[in-house]
């Protein structure tokens, strides 16, 4: 409802002044789960909704049934509404999570309105409702899922949720293509967008904020599933490296950042003659059309001959990253690959790199430094227009194209 005064008639809004509008200070719950609060900000806002997506078993329910819990036991009145499971299979994954608590209420429903009625009826502080995909309105004549649906049902609940003051965790279903299922409108309805990512045959899970209201995007948390749930990963410095393959041909390691958060990450490459007309390209962890930009700047300016040849690309750990920062060691990746180049030292590569094979700076470029001298590294390549000697133990060399990082990587193989 809005705040905006009105006139006698009560017709006619009555604008503000920007001066003389009233902040009140917002109530945060904290979580519990450090990585999910530091991905909040500070936690969950009082009456805020919050959409979480990610694929089929990535752990969406452990995580809320966690945080129901934890919030339960410092006193708070949370609810879990389902409409995919029932009330035993919900019982079953708590005595597994040790997450049964009085103060944790269950509810197996799809009606969306009945699920309204049931939130004002009992104004808990925190509601999840998993999932919105499967929630409907009975007087609306289409089936659960459909557009109508999806975008009806959000709103309701969204109003509902705002109007009582409980906090909203919506789960939702991904399409086939990664994006969050249902009309473009519930990202816009909702305060917070965060999605849950991760292979499923591995331990770690990656939680990002791709919309916030009350704090900064992009900011990443780190858990690692276990049999008893979700644990944090308070320090991730080299998560995503294997000492074991470093310096092997292929093998690059680079600084990637996330939010407030630096990653040293492992990129293999492995480049073959193919059985095909045309070279295959499989991407891992790396943006695929940037991965593209990179193979054509490598056969057009550094005489790489690529179009026969079969790329694959990886990130080790299966860590995902767009960031421009890392171009250059995928570049030089599939270089030492394809000329079957291995570094016996421990050497990191920063830099973006652009069409003409220019290596542009990076942000945070400093931080990035600190977090290679941090584990071991004693020698990077950087971006010239970067270039600072502002950490002595480490030899710094600054490039300003691609040939003279493919030059520099042929001295290390030449001075041994």
């Amino acid at each position: 409802m809005s705040d905006t005064p009105r006139v006698d008639n009560g017709s006619i809004p009555v604008p503000l002044p920007m001066g003389d509008v009233v902040v009140s200070d917002e109530f945060v719950f904290p979580t519990g789960i450090p990585e999910l609060d530091r991905v909040l900000g500070t936690g969950l806002v009082e009456g805020s909704v919050v959409l979480l997506g990610g694929e089929p078993g990535i752990g969406k329910s452990t995580l809320c049934m966690q945080m129901c819990a934890n919030m339960a036991q410092q006193g708070w009145l949370t609810m879990m509404i389902t409409g995919e499971e029932s009330l035993g299979q919900i019982r079953h994954r708590a005595d597994r999570l040790q997450a049964v608590h009085p103060s944790v209420m269950v509810l197996a429903e799809t009606n969306v309105v009945t699920i309204c009625e049931v939130i004002r009826a009992h104004r808990p502080t925190v509601v999840v409702i998993d999932s919105v995909q499967v929630m409907l309105d009975p007087d609306l004549p289409s089936v659960a899922g459909s557009v109508n649906q999806v975008r009806h049902g959000v709103s309701m609940l969204v109003q509902t949720l705002k109007a009582v003051g409980t906090t909203g965790i919506l789960v939702g279903h991904v399409t086939k293509d990664g994006g969050l299922a249902g009309p473009k409108v519930v990202e816009h309805l909702v305060d917070v967008i965060l999605y849950f990512d991760g292979e499923s045959a591995m331990q770690y899970r990656m939680i990002r904020s791709f919309k916030n209201r009350y704090s900064g995007t992009n900011e990443l948390g780190l858990f690692e599933m276990h049999e008893a749930g979700l644990v944090s990963i308070s320090n991730p410095s080299g998560l995503f490296l294997d000492r074991t393959t470093m310096g092997h041909p292929g093998s690059m390691v680079s600084a990637a950042l996330e939010g407030s958060r630096v990653f040293l990450i492992e990129i293999q490459s492995i480049v073959v003659d193919t059985g095909y007309p045309i070279g295959k390209r499989t991407i891992l962890g790396v943006e695929p059309n940037r991965a593209h930009l990179l193979i054509a700047v490598a056969e057009k300016l550094l005489g790489l001959k690529l179009s026969s040849k079969d790329i694959i690309l990886n990130v080790v750990g299966g860590y995902k990253t767009a960031e421009p920062a890392i171009d250059l060691a995928v570049m030089m990746a599939m270089v030492s690959s394809a000329n079957n180049w291995g570094l016996q030292c421990n050497m990191g590569i920063i830099g973006e790199v652009g069409l003409t094979g220019e290596v542009r700076g990076v942000p945070q470029f400093e931080r990035r430094l600190v977090e290679f001298k941090q584990l071991g590294f004693d020698c990077c390549i950087v971006p010239a227009r970067d270039y600072k000697d502002t950490v002595s133990d480490m030899t710094l060399i600054p490039v300003q194209t691609v040939f003279e990082a493919m030059a520099a990587i042929q001295r290390m193989l030449s001075n041994g």
